[in-house]
């Protein structure tokens, strides 16, 4: 790409928008300059154009995005077939298994949930389909990472945020690395309560019949029904089942 092809104002209005999250729903000019590591006059600008344009609200102080927001998101998943074709797939893994049932795609450092069969809620988030949760420590992440070569994963958990959400939380680089590497050799994931207290997850990517690994599902499932080392026993086999009819699906 040219650089007179780069749209600069453009690329900072979409880091505000980026600033605002569950855990900042609700931010001043100072608080997205904070976040965004932009200039206050530059930020100002951004948020009181998406005020204009509908997809924020300003009280005088604070910002807020509108649901006109999630048209963005609503774009690229009516523009994708992915969650409308593994929907019924997983709403059928779910039941299987007794419990819930996703699917996501790798962005960046992120996971991005595309499609949720939910029998039960075992996070203390609710998650659905444009949801984010960080790779590094998301079953559904490491699947997705560990498709990847060996390099361009460790550049990804080099931008990654690798914080400890619970006390069993992997962050050493060199070992969540040979973790990818098992995870690449054997075929799935297992995350025994690292994103979450409480909560276990197994993971199998979705390849098409080439070969090339377009998503990852996941069951998740409460660790004090399902302990990690029971996942694999219990669940991998109704996974496997699904991966292997999608690869159909996808040819």
């Amino acid at each position: 790409m040219r650089e007179t092809d780069f749209v600069s104002g453009f690329a900072r209005g979409l880091k505000v928008i980026e600033a605002f999250g569950e855990a900042q729903p609700r931010l001043s000019i100072a608080d997205a300059a904070k976040i965004t590591g932009l200039d206050r006059a530059t930020v100002r600008r951004s948020l009181l154009t998406l005020s204009q344009l509908g997809y924020a609200d300003y009280d005088g102080k604070f910002f807020t995005l509108t649901p006109k927001t999630l048209r963005l998101g609503h774009a690229y998943l009516s523009a994708t077939p992915l969650p409308t074709i593994v929907q019924p797939y997983l709403d059928q893994l779910a039941e299987k298994a007794g419990q819930s049932a996703s699917a996501s795609v790798l962005d960046g450092t992120e996971i991005v949930y595309v499609a949720r069969a939910s029998q039960r809620r075992v996070m203390s988030i609710n998650l659905t389909p444009g949801s984010r949760l960080p790779a590094y420590c998301a079953s559904m992440g490491r699947v997705l990472l560990a498709a990847l070569p060996e390099a361009e994963a460790r550049e990804i958990l080099g931008r990654s945020e690798l914080k400890a959400n619970t006390p069993l939380t992997r962050t050493d680089p060199e070992e969540l690395l040979t973790e990818l590497r098992r995870v690449r050799d054997e075929g799935y994931a297992i995350i025994d309560q690292e994103l979450e207290l409480g909560l276990c997850s197994i993971a199998v990517p979705v390849a098409n019949d080439r070969g090339q690994v377009l998503a990852a599902l996941n069951i998740g499932a409460s660790a004090a029904h399902v302990p990690a080392r029971e996942m694999a026993e219990r669940f991998l086999p109704l996974l496997r089942e699904t991966q292997a009819a999608l690869r159909l699906v996808f040819r």
